[in-house]
């Protein structure tokens, strides 16, 4: 269902933002208690087995079945989390925030999906995910995409050429356009919008590998190794 589909990408985040603003009820971990740790931010061992509980849900039942396909997908979260981390470090020392406003205008969105509320409320349920925890994990989401933004829209050009060669490739010869557009202007907006994410994916990639040279990224490769085995 596309709409667990959409509360499942914000779960394992949301575990991960527990971990951070200390929602998880435990103390700072002690120097051998955490899993991943980059300045201040900490992931423990059962904090990575929850999310990666939830995050299973994600994946087609039969590949969680390949001893491979399951070790690959512990290593693509804790690749995500360590990551995650790197990035609200750096969010963190460039003062950038989210405002309540903000949250509240996300969460609207998200709702008007929902033909029904209790679908999403079941879908928390299911997981254990208290509605709090679930938006404190939705902020933390914002946040991570307002620093990309913020430190790659300057790299980022959209020429008239480019919007005009999307449309005929695109748009062209008779082709529907998708989604709510009634004028030039809105197809503009959605070809830009979709423009500037494809050139924010590549170029993300080589971004994030040169901002996390600046922070201590710890492993604790004992808990990582059983974790792996298990």
């Amino acid at each position: 269902m596309k709409h667990k589909y959409y509360i499942y990408k914000f779960l394992a985040t949301v575990l991960l933002t527990a971990a951070l603003a200390g929602c998880s009820g435990s103390e700072s971990p002690a120097n051998d208690e955490f899993l991943i740790r980059v300045g201040e931010a900490v992931i423990t061992e059962d904090e990575f087995n929850k999310a990666f509980e939830i995050a299973k849900a994600a994946y087609p039942h039969n590949i969680m079945q390949n001893p491979e396909d399951y070790r690959d997908a512990q290593i693509r979260l804790f690749n995500q989390m360590t990551e995650e981390l790197i990035l609200l470090e750096r969010a963190k020392e460039l003062n950038i925030s989210v405002s309540e406003e903000e949250v509240e205008k996300s969460i609207a969105r998200i709702k008007a999906d929902y033909p029904d509320n209790e679908v999403f409320e079941q879908t928390l349920l299911e997981y254990a995910v208290s509605y709090k925890t679930w938006k404190k994990g939705l902020e933390t989401r914002l946040l991570m995409e307002k620093l990309v933004e913020q430190e790659l829209r300057d790299q980022i050009v959209i020429t008239p050429a480019e919007i005009a060669k999307y449309y005929e490739e695109n748009y062209g010869h008779g082709k529907q356009i998708p989604g709510p557009a009634e004028n030039s202007k809105d197809i503009d907006e959605i070809i830009i919008k979709h423009l500037r994410r494809k050139k924010t994916e590549k170029i993300y990639r080589s971004w994030i590998e040169k901002i996390q040279k600046r922070y201590k990224i710890e492993i604790n490769q004992k808990k990582w190794e059983k974790i792996l085995s298990s």
